[in-house]
């Protein structure tokens, strides 16, 4: 992970990472990382180069995501 000077913190594919999910907190792994418009789960989400959104798995259930960088966090070791 990175920090921008933006504050926006910035994710590489493989960092670990937590986001909370219905009052539950859930980590996974950064599995992609996309910086244009794209559909998921029938819908189109929005982000760019200065807004990227991350896919994530999660490992309790294996299912992915997708996030802002400003829901997720680092995973504590």
């Amino acid at each position: 992970m990175t920090n921008s000077p933006d504050a926006n913190p910035r994710y590489a594919v493989g960092d670990q990472v937590r986001w909370n999910y219905r009052g539950s907190d859930i980590s996974g792994q950064v599995t992609e990382i996309h910086t244009a418009d794209f559909e998921f789960m029938g819908r189109v989400r929005a982000c760019s180069e200065d807004e990227p959104q991350y896919k994530v798995r999660s490992d309790s259930s294996h299912r992915h995501a997708v996030h802002k960088g400003s829901a997720l966090r680092a995973a504590e070791d």
